[in-house]
Parts: structure tokens; sequence; C-alpha cells
């Protein structure tokens, strides 16, 4: 392999690429300890070396400290660290790390989740933010249809926000709450139930 570029990264690294792709980045007083120039030939061995030693501990040691503060899914720990410019196989190195003693748990992180905000976000909002960090479509269903939070309840809480207590109101004001319930993510269904008037159906004219 040979080293195509040595570019800055910041003030302390720089990126090194090896036969034309990006390799890994280091600290330049790593670079010059390990003698790596542009149009150098690097060892496998040496290669090797580096990888292990320096670049997979590192974000192992990285990945550790994202979890520090919040949990966080495989999926957002892998955009977070190839943000950070380490290459895909300290990446899943350190993710087969953190798995193996059960820092990282997508399955327990989707269950927490619903657990946590199923009294305040509908069920459509919920799978959204679950799939956006890259939780499996099929096991957030699941675990959500395990839990069933209640969303009569959620519906209610959020109706009394808006100063809804079941009492007397305009077709046009309830057509105005069923849209902001469906706008929650809460179907039309849903809305009608919660609402429960023999002239909810005409309120729909105002959606």
């Amino acid at each position: 392999m040979y080293i195509d570029k040595i570019e800055p990264l910041d003030k302390r690294r720089s990126r090194v690429y090896l036969d034309g792709a990006f390799a890994f980045a280091l600290y330049n007083g790593e670079i010059r300890r390990y003698r790596l120039e542009e149009g150098c030939e690097i060892e496998e061995p040496l290669y090797e070396e580096i990888l292990r030693e320096t670049v997979c501990r590192r974000a192992r040691e990285r990945a550790l400290y994202l979890l520090r503060d919040m949990d966080r899914t495989e999926h957002e720990l892998r955009a977070k660290l190839k943000s950070s410019g380490y290459p895909d196989p300290a990446i899943e190195e350190a993710l087969a790390f953190l798995k193996e003693y059960h820092y990282v748990d997508d399955a327990a992180y989707a269950r927490n989740y619903v657990e946590a905000h199923g009294g305040k976000k509908s069920r459509a909002q919920i799978m959204q933010s679950l799939w956006r960090k890259g939780i499996n479509r099929a096991l957030a269903e699941e675990l959500y249809e395990e839990i069933r939070p209640d969303t009569a309840e959620q519906i209610q809480r959020l109706l009394r926000k808006k100063g809804y207590a079941g009492q007397e109101v305009s077709r046009e004001e309830k057509g105005k709450l069923a849209a902001y319930l469906m706008r929650r993510g809460f179907s039309w269904e849903e809305a009608r139930n919660a609402l429960n008037s023999s002239a909810f159906d005409s309120a729909r004219c105002f959606l």
C-alpha cells in the first residue's frame, strides 16, 4: 500500500489516504512517530498495528464517551463515529465491542423510548422517531404493540392543554381540534372517539 496523500483535518490531526482511499486520521505527532510520508509505501504489518493499536482503540473510547451522557442506537453511534473521521473497520470493531458488553442494545433502547414517550406522543410520532434513529421498523412496531401506551389518555391530555374538557363546542371548533390531533399523529378515528359527538362527522369539512 502507498500513501497517496496526507491532508490536515484540523490543527492537530491529519487524514491519511492509502491507494487512493481514506484510511484513517491520526494526530500529527503519531504520523511523525510512524514515519508516514506521502509517496511512501506502508507495509501491511504496520498498517494493521496502526489500525488495531491506535485507530480502533480510539474509536472504542470515543463511542464510550458518546454513551456517557445518553443512550444511543447503533445507527446514531455509527453516524457519530463516521462524522468524527473514523474508518469503517474501526467503527465496526467499536460497535462489536459495545454490543458484546451490552453498552448498545437497540431493542432495549426502543423499549425504553416507547415507555418514556408513550404517554406524550402518538404512535406515528414514536414510530417516526425510532425509524430516524435507525431502529428496525418491525422491532419498533412489535415493542409498541407489546407495551400498548394508553392512546385515549394521551389525546385527553393534549385536548386539556387546548382547553377542551368535554364541553359543548361548535362544529368548527371540533374540526380544529381534530386537525390538531391528526397533526400530532393520531388517526381520524382516534380523534373522533376522543371528541365523541353525533355532529362530529360534519366537522370534517373544517379540516
